[in-house]
């Protein structure tokens, strides 16, 4: 840990004064930073002139990340998709970000091409074209046209590029060790996991085969579809660092004028796409996650064409019916039936007050049913659910985001080419479809094998289990790990125990008085009742009232626990 603190000093010091130019002092004079800070430039850092307070501190976060360059934008680009995490202000401003670069010079990328292929360009390509067809911040693209006549898209990835990724990864890794507490009174509880996701994501974008992997199985879930295609890398010259592909003409999906001029059906085009996406998403439950005008193409017969599948999302069975849910909960009107979806689709939900939860949705019903379908937006809905779900801290899949995203973006593109394009009435068919394949013998059947197994594991496991625990107990061994969520509760609940102890102690006391009491000699005052004398009915009265205080006692916080 100190090793990567120190190897990466230079650079967190940079971060630092990025930060103080654009008036986030507080996060450095708050955190472990500020041990960093030499002593004599701590004066001028706190009292510098900063005309960045012009902005809003949203602003200023976005302009810090633009400066800090390619790899915190790309941070701040994926954490735009996650309105559970951060504050609509926020995200509006990360959105604004462009992660488009300047291209880096052919003669470094006819290298890097010749290298990953181990032999020269000549001997794969008849054609390459030096001007690229565009740039980005992890590679860029060049067309081309292979030896045996097959015109193609070349993605080359930038030199250096995964070192940088994985300096600067290393550098948010200990900017978050260094910033944790501030974070996290910030309302970022999580922001290592936030980091870990992130990482997992970026090195599964610098690896081309990924992309490739992706595009196969498209292919294969789509070889018979007519009005779908998508282009065929060549797995055969593509590396981690470039990868080849089928190049496709046709033009963007929202350029109305030149759809027209082929004879199509702007509107046919836009339910045909939207027809496609829905597909991906409650059918196969892998969809493409940035259907943007410039990567969904088509061809002069009516084909639609997805290109750049460096962002993919994925949904298991039981995310996709619970995500099915919550919209056939909204056109039912049934909010309780949304609460119970979102509580399955959620990884962590732990709502303090269901009700509130199910009037929440029940307002967002209601603003939503009086609506005139043309007025109906997908969205001031998606805005709407992401609000819900970021008050209510609901961790729930950031496919979920991606997919709302994307419906954003398809109805933008449906409404420039179909008037009256309306995206709910394209998923309400596909609700009934999920209620029919979720209540399915074949799932059903399913469902149950699955259980089954889960159960004989739980029975096969269970004695062992229970031995091992026994023998802890019995050499001494077993230890209690207590984990403490904040000091008053767990004061409350001492509380709690000492008294219940106290009674229960008491109780046991008199019990014991009351068997000691018949063994006694007394004298002819004592009065006696069936041959009993009356301390020990007092003895034993005291007891059960003791025992009724205990009982009443679990019976009030078994009710306090269910509320």
């Amino acid at each position: 840990m100190f090793k990567n603190t120190i190897s990466n000093l230079g650079r967190i010091r940079q971060v630092m004064e990025v930060l103080v130019r654009y008036g986030f002092e507080d996060v450095v004079t708050s955190t472990a930073l500020r041990r960093l800070v030499p002593q004599g430039r701590r004066v001028s850092w706190q009292h510098a002139e900063k005309t960045v307070f012009d902005t809003n501190r949203w602003e200023r976060i976005r302009l810090i990340i633009e400066e800090l360059g390619p790899t915190f934008i790309k941070l701040a680009q994926a954490l735009s998709n996650r309105p559970d995490l951060l504050p609509e202000a926020l995200i509006d401003e990360f959105e604004k970000l462009q992660s488009d670069v300047p291209p880096f010079p052919v003669v470094m990328a006819r290298r890097l091409i010749e290298e990953e292929l181990g032999r020269p360009i000549s001997e794969v390509f008849s054609e390459f074209d030096d001007v690229t067809l565009g740039s980005a911040s992890i590679g860029q693209v060049h067309k081309a046209r292979l030896l045996t006549g097959e015109e193609v898209v070349v993605k080359v990835q930038r030199p250096g590029v995964q070192e940088k990724v994985r300096t600067d990864l290393s550098l948010l890794r200990e900017l978050v060790r260094l910033t944790a507490g501030f974070l996290r009174k910030q309302g970022l509880s999580n922001p290592q996991d936030i980091v870990d996701a992130f990482e997992r994501s970026m090195t599964k974008e610098l690896d081309y085969t990924s992309e490739a992997r992706s595009m196969d199985q498209f292919r294969k879930l789509y070889a018979d579809y007519e009005t779908f295609y998508v282009p065929k890398p060549y797995r055969e010259f593509s590396t981690s660092k470039i990868l080849i592909i089928e190049f496709v003409s046709g033009c963007k999906i929202s350029n109305k004028p030149q759809l027209l001029e082929w004879g199509l059906d702007p509107a046919k085009v836009a339910e045909t796409g939207m027809d496609i996406y829905l597909t991906q998403i409650f059918e196969f439950g892998v969809f493409h996650a940035d259907p943007h005008p410039g990567n969904v193409l088509v061809r002069p017969d009516g084909t639609i064409v997805l290109i750049d599948f460096g962002m993919v999302g994925k949904l298991t069975k039981q995310q996709k019916y619970a995500f099915a849910g919550v919209f056939i909960g909204m056109a039912r009107q049934d909010a309780r039936s949304m609460a119970l979806n979102f509580r399955r689709l959620a990884l962590h939900a732990d709502i303090p007050d269901m009700r509130r939860f199910e009037a929440d949705l029940n307002d967002l019903i209601e603003d939503f049913t009086v609506l005139d379908v043309k007025e109906m937006s997908m969205s001031d809905l998606a805005d709407r659910l992401q609000v819900i779900i970021y008050d209510y801290k609901l961790q729930v899949p950031g496919a979920v985001f991606l997919i709302l995203r994307a419906l954003v973006i398809l109805e933008g593109i449906g409404k420039v080419l179909h008037p009256s394009f309306n995206t709910f009435e394209f998923v309400r068919p596909y609700g009934a479809r999920i209620i029919a394949e979720q209540y399915s013998p074949e799932n059903l059947m399913s469902e149950a094998q699955y259980t089954g197994v889960q159960l004989l594991s739980l029975l096969s496991t269970l004695p062992t289990d229970v031995r091992q625990i026994m023998r802890k107990i019995s050499r001494g061994d077993l230890r209690v790990k207590v984990e403490l969520g904040g000091y008053q509760p767990l004061l409350r609940k001492a509380d709690q125990l000492v008294s219940r102890t106290i009674i229960a102690l008491l109780a046991v006391a008199f019990l014991l008085f009351s068997g000691l009491s018949l063994m006694g000699r007394y004298s002819s005052e004592m009065a006696y009742h069936r041959g009993i004398p009356m301390l020990t009915w007092f003895s034993l009265g005291v007891t059960g009232f003791l025992l009724l205080v205990l009982v009443i006692m679990g019976l009030k916080k078994e009710q306090r626990e269910r509320d």
